[in-house]
C-alpha cells in the first residue's frame, strides 16, 4: 500500500544514518525530502504542511544535534509524528448498546462498501463472538443487494431482506425490527454509492441514521482514491457523525496518502484496513505498526498474530514431530507449507511485515518472485503421483516430463521446485534431534 512512500522515506532516513553529526541544513534537506515524499503520496497539502513542520521543530531541536546517534533520534521523530498522524492507537469499535447496535456504512460507489460489510460481519462474528445480520438499502442497484446477499451466505450470516417498494429508509427500518425478533446484536447496514457526491445521497443517508441511531457510522474510502479520496471524506464527515474510517484496497498498488490524510480531515480514527479481496482480509488499523510497515522496522507483531489466527497449528505440530522423530520432509509436506503461506496473504504480504535492509522493500523483493509462483508449485506437487510425493528421489527425466505437462508448465519449473525442496529436506534434516521442536517453542499452541 504505502510502497511509493516508504522507499522515499527510506532514502531519507538511509542518508541521514549515514552521518555521524547532523547539521541543521542536514536536517532542512531531509525534511524537505520528506515533504516531496508525501505530495508524491497524495498527501493532502494541508496535512503535508502541518505533519513537515512539527518534524522541521522537533528535529531541528537538541536531542538530534546533540545526540550521539542523531540519525536514530531523527527516525524516531519520524516514527512518532507518523504514529500520530494515523491515529496514535488501535480504535475498537463500540458495540456497548442495546442490541441491536446498529453500524452504518457510507461511502462512494466503487469504494468496496459491500464487500467490507461482509469482512465486518465476519470479524464482528468470529472475532468478538457476536451475533450479526446484514441488510443492503441499496435500491439503485438491485445486483448490489445480490452480491451482499450471496456474500452472507457464503459466510453463514444473517441476511435481512426487504422489498425495494420499500424504499432504502423503509428496507433499513424493516432489518432493525426484524434484527430484534431474531436477537441479533449487531446489525450492518450497506448503503448506497453515487460515483460522485450529491445532496440526494447525503439526504438519504442522514434519514437512515436518524431511523436506526447507529452506534458507529463508518467512512468506507479506496485507499487509492488519492486527493478524491480527501475530497469525499471531508464532504461525508460535515453531512454525518462519523465515528470511524475503512481503508479498501491497500494491497492495491496505492501511494498511501488516503490513510495519511482522511483522518486529519474527518477527525475520526482509521478503524479496519481492507487487505485483500478474500472476506476474511480485514485487519484492525494500528497506527503505530503502520508507521514501522512505513519506515521499513516491519511488523512482526501484526505477522505473529495472523499466524496464530490462520496458520494450521496442528499440521505444524505433525512436521514438528515428524521431522523431529528424524522421518523424510516430502513433497506433500512441502504442498502443505506453500498453502499456509498463500493462506497468509501470498509472499508480499508476509514481507511487507518483516524488518527489510536498507535499500531494499517488500515490493521489489516480491517483485523478483513470480507473483503465481505457489499456485504454480502446488499444481506440480498435484501433478504427481502418492508415491512420487512421498519419495522424489524416483522421480527422473521422463517422470518431470509428465509431470510437466501435467501441471502445463516447463520442466525447468519441476526441476526448480525439486531442487528446493531437496534444500529444505536438508534444512529439515539438520533440524532434527531437537532442533526443530526448540524452534516451534515460539509458537504459541503448538506442543511444548
Amino acid at each position: 500500500m504505502f510502497n511509493t512512500l516508504s522507499e522515499r522515506l527510506r532514502g531519507v532516513l538511509d542518508q541521514v544514518r549515514g552521518r555521524g553529526r547532523l547539521t541543521e541544513d542536514n536536517i532542512q534537506d531531509a525534511v524537505r525530502d520528506v515533504r516531496r515524499a508525501l505530495i508524491e503520496a497524495d498527501v493532502a497539502l494541508p496535512v503535508v504542511r502541518d505533519f513537515v513542520e512539527l518534524v522541521r521543530q522537533r528535529a531541528l531541536g537538541a536531542d538530534v544535534l546533540r545526540s550521539l546517534t542523531p540519525g536514530q533520534v531523527f527516525v524516531r521523530i519520524l516514527h512518532e509524528e507518523l504514529t500520530r498522524a494515523l491515529g496514535q492507537g488501535a480504535a475498537e469499535l463500540n458495540l456497548r448498546h442495546q442490541p441491536p447496535a446498529v453500524i452504518l456504512l457510507a461511502g462512494l460507489q466503487g469504494a468496496g462498501k459491500t464487500t467490507t460489510a461482509a469482512k465486518l460481519a465476519l470479524f464482528i462474528r468470529d472475532r468478538l463472538g457476536k451475533r450479526v445480520g446484514l441488510v443492503s438499502t441499496d435500491t439503485q442497484r438491485p445486483a448490489a443487494i445480490l452480491q451482499l446477499e450471496r456474500l452472507a451466505a457464503s459466510i453463514n450470516v444473517p441476511f435481512l431482506s426487504g422489498e425495494i417498494s420499500l424504499g432504502a429508509v423503509g428496507i433499513a427500518e424493516k432489518a432493525l425490527t426484524d434484527a430484534r425478533r431474531d436477537q441479533l446484536e449487531v446489525l450492518i447496514i450497506d448503503t448506497a454509492g453515487r460515483s460522485r457526491l450529491d445532496a440526494e445521497l447525503l439526504a438519504e443517508l442522514r434519514i437512515i441514521r436518524d431511523r436506526t441511531d447507529p452506534v458507529e457510522t463508518l467512512f468506507v474510502v479506496d485507499s487509492m482514491a488519492g486527493q478524491d479520496a480527501v475530497n469525499s471524506a471531508r464532504a461525508f464527515g460535515d453531512a454525518l457523525a462519523l465515528s470511524g474510517v475503512i481503508l479498501t484496497k491497500a494491497d492495491g498498488d496505492a501511494r498511501g496518502g488516503a490513510a495519511l490524510s482522511v483522518k486529519t480531515v474527518t477527525g475520526q480514527p482509521i478503524k479496519f484496513l481492507g487487505t485483500g479481496e478474500a472476506v476474511s482480509e480485514l485487519e484492525t488499523f494500528h497506527p503505530d505498526r503502520m508507521a514501522s510497515r512505513i519506515l521499513g522496522m516491519g511488523d512482526v507483531l501484526s505477522l505473529v498474530e495472523e499466524v496464530q489466527r490462520k496458520a494450521d497449528h496442528d499440521s505444524a505440530a505433525k512436521l514438528a514431530e515428524k521431522v523431529a522423530g528424524g522421518k523424510q520432509f516430502d513433497l506433500n509436506d512441502l504442498r502443505a507449507q506453500l498453502q499456509q503461506i498463500s493462506g497468509l496473504g501470498g509472499v508480499e504480504s508476509l514481507l511487507e511485515k518483516m524488518p527489510l535492509p536498507a535499500g531494499m522493500s517488500a515490493g521489489k523483493l516480491a517483485g523478483q518472485i513470480e507473483p503465481k509462483m505457489l499456485r504454480r508449485q502446488i499444481a506440480i506437487i498435484d501433478s504427481m503421483t502418492p508415491r512420487e510425493r512421498r519419495r522424489p528421489a524416483i522421480v527422473d527425466g521422463s517422470r518431470r516430463r509428465r509431470i510437466a505437462g501435467g501441471a502445463g508448465l516447463p520442466v525447468q519449473e519441476v526441476n526448480r521446485l525439486l531442487k528446493q525442496h531437496s534444500q529444505m529436506q536438508k534444512m529439515m534434516k539438520k533440524m532434527g534431534n531437537g532442533g526443530l521442536r526448540r524452534l516451534m517453542r515460539g509458537f504459541p499452541g503448538l506442543p511444548r
